[in-house]
């Protein structure tokens, strides 16, 4: 049997990269990495050949798609584009694919879809002004947190509880063109739990803060393993499924007099946190269920 090959877009040097190639090879498989950057499509009387700085796509046998870098608007449609490509022209299976990541990069998009799969998420209002969001503010209890619609690991996240910081903020995303992100405070904050999921199988992550209210470890977050109920095991599986995500995490608020809320499904999850409390190899788990991909992508075609 051949060796697995396995491109990663967009990982670059760093910790988790090392994760992933050392679990690689433990695994018997080969990992490349590539820069989004690199991608490119090349159409010779109209047959689609598409490559990266690590080769030809079809060369490969499965694709796992990490952190994908700014760029300009036609940059990063490209990029999707390509994506789409690969899996429409069934090249290799594409873990996240790009129509999940699509929605999961979109807080609101994701917000939607999470509150219509019936779970509940923190009362938030979405909107381009700096009137409407004054006014979002007032009717939101006058403590809000407000994020970009699209980021990460807690970036420009902030907690507003003053009329006056929150004109100042508001205005100066009106003036960025920014669409206004604005979401009750759910107290008391500092404390969440991330379930991770890999394939169908999903960890409890417990992360706390004593400092503020943000809770992601490169805020000082710190975090420690969990049991996880039957109910919220079935929530974060019903929401990946439903946003066709095999590798993410779905991270819930608790609070006081009710049903943990949803806030927030990562399609590109770290897991060095999580690695720091957990007795197996996070990575290895990723690249088994990359195999199992690849195995049912192979065994699917030669039906």
């Amino acid at each position: 049997m051949s060796q697995l090959r396995i491109l990663c877009l967009g990982a670059g040097d760093g910790w988790h990269s090392d994760q992933l190639s050392s679990a690689s090879a433990e695994a018997g498989c080969s990992m490349d990495f590539a820069s989004y950057e690199s991608l490119q499509t090349v159409m010779i009387k109209g047959e689609p050949s598409h490559s990266c700085e690590a080769g030809n796509l079809s060369d490969f046998d499965v694709l796992l798609t990490r952190t994908m870098p700014a760029g300009s608007l036609e940059q990063i449609t490209f990029r999707l584009a390509v994506l789409h490509a690969v899996v429409h022209e069934q090249v290799i299976p594409v873990i996240n694919p790009p129509t999940a990541l699509e929605i999961a990069i979109d807080k609101f998009a994701t917000l939607q879809r999470v509150s219509a799969l019936g779970f509940p998420t923190p009362d938030t209002a979405v909107v381009q002004s700096r009137r409407d969001a004054l006014d979002a503010f007032q009717a939101l209890g006058s403590d809000c947190v407000v994020k970009p619609i699209f980021g990460g690991e807690g970036r420009g996240v902030m907690r507003i509880q003053s009329p006056e910081l929150a004109w100042t903020t508001f205005s100066t995303l009106e003036n960025l063109g920014a669409v206004c992100y604005v979401q009750k405070f759910v107290p008391p904050g500092g404390s969440d739990t991330r379930l991770l999921v890999i394939g169908d199988t999903v960890r409890g992550i417990q992360r706390t803060n004593d400092t503020e209210f943000r809770t992601n470890v490169s805020s000082g977050g710190r975090c420690q393993s969990v049991d996880l109920n039957q109910k919220q095991v079935q929530m974060a599986q019903t929401i990946c499924k439903d946003l066709g995500l095999r590798f993410a995490s779905v991270d819930l608020l608790h609070f006081d007099g009710g049903d943990a809320k949803v806030i927030e499904v990562n399609a590109i999850p770290g897991w060095r946190g999580a690695q720091a409390v957990s007795p197996d190899c996070i990575a290895l788990q990723i690249v088994k269920e990359l195999q199992a991909q690849a195995a049912n992508t192979a065994m699917k075609a030669r039906r």
